[in-house]
This record gives structure tokens, C-alpha cells and sequence, in this order.
């Protein structure tokens, strides 16, 4: 069992920077690869990245590339997902999640096994 717990949304301007963390429990953190997702009022809760727990390799969703950078401190049990020059676009509740194994796309919500509760990002124009 893996519980996570996401932090560090907030309203913010565009332009500015924000960084999520997401602190999970539990001794095998480093076997789980780590997502982050978001889901805006009145849309499907869609990927944003990922770091893969073998490689430390990391992918993006395209909307939000070169703008966001995910990381992980193994010591820690903590993900992270620092966004640069945020849009008002880019407003979404934010939710990490943890996938142990599969063959289900790892850009998909059906391919992690545990969710956070997610954390209220509001990027104002």
C-alpha cells in the first residue's frame, strides 16, 4: 500500500513558477514509477509527466514541455513537479500518482495503482 500527499498548489499570476510535491509512504517508493495528472472543471483528468522508477527517465505531456520539470528524492519519498511560466490554461487540480508495473500506457489514469488527493492549482490572467 502507497499513500501519497500532494502540496504546494496555490494561486499565482501568469508567468510565475510554482513547485508541487507529493510525499509518499511506505518503505519500496523507489520501485514505483511517479506521475503527475490534472484535471480541469468540466474535463477528463489528463497526464503530465512521468518518472520511471528503473531509469529515473522522465516524458511530458506536450502542452506542458520545457516548461515543467518532474524529479524525485528516493531519500525523501517525495516526487516533484516544478512548473515554469504557467498559463492560466494550466489551471487544474493536480495529482501525483504511483504505478508499481503493467503494460498499460503509462499516460493513462488506468495504469497507476494509487492516487493522491490532489492540490488546487489557479493560474490568473
Amino acid at each position: 500500500q502507497v499513500q501519497l500527499v500532494e502540496s504546494g498548489g496555490g494561486l499565482v499570476q501568469t508567468g510565475d513558477s510554482l513547485r508541487l510535491s507529493c510525499a509518499a509512504s511506505g518503505r519500496t517508493f523507489s520501485s514505483y514509477s511517479m506521475g503527475w495528472f490534472r484535471q480541469a472543471p468540466g474535463k477528463e483528468r489528463e497526464f503530465v509527466a512521468v518518472i520511471r522508477a528503473s531509469s529515473g527517465s522522465t516524458s511530458y505531456a506536450d502542452s506542458v514541455k520545457g516548461r515543467f520539470t518532474i524529479s524525485r528524492d528516493v531519500a525523501k519519498n517525495t516526487v516533484y513537479l516544478q512548473m515554469n511560466s504557467l498559463k492560466p490554461e494550466d489551471t487544474a487540480v493536480y495529482y501525483c500518482a504511483a504505478r508499481s508495473s503493467g503494460f498499460i500506457w503509462e499516460a493513462t489514469v488506468a495504469a497507476y495503482d494509487y492516487w493522491g488527493q490532489g492540490t488546487q492549482v489557479t493560474v490568473a490572467s
